[in-house]
């Protein structure tokens, strides 16, 4: 096991008259990330209940190749573009341990 893998789990709530906004803007994030060095998954799911609740689950290769990743540029734009429509966010970071 490599104990340099970096799981993020983002969890992001987005203010109900934006979903469809945002959702979009998280699609873009997939393909120019999962191109990055040390991205080895980045997978968005929607909850079935909460429409409004979307979460990106991530592994790297390293914690220092996540954040070359979290100062990229398309993840910049992302940020500008959604500011005023995400009504909460919490970032974990996580090691595998069995």
């Amino acid at each position: 096991m490599d104990n340099n893998q970096l799981t993020v789990i983002a969890r992001i709530l987005v203010k109900p008259k934006k979903k469809e906004f945002v959702k979009n803007e998280l699609l873009k994030l997939i393909e120019p990330t999962r191109k990055e060095e040390g991205c080895i998954n980045y997978d968005l799911h929607q909850d079935n209940e909460n429409e409004n609740l979307f979460l990106f689950y991530e592994n790297w290769g390293s914690r220092e190749l996540w954040q070359k990743h979290i100062n990229s540029s398309h993840i910049s734009d992302y940020r500008k573009a959604t500011e005023d429509a995400i009504e909460e966010f919490t970032l974990h970071e996580m090691t595998l341990i069995g």
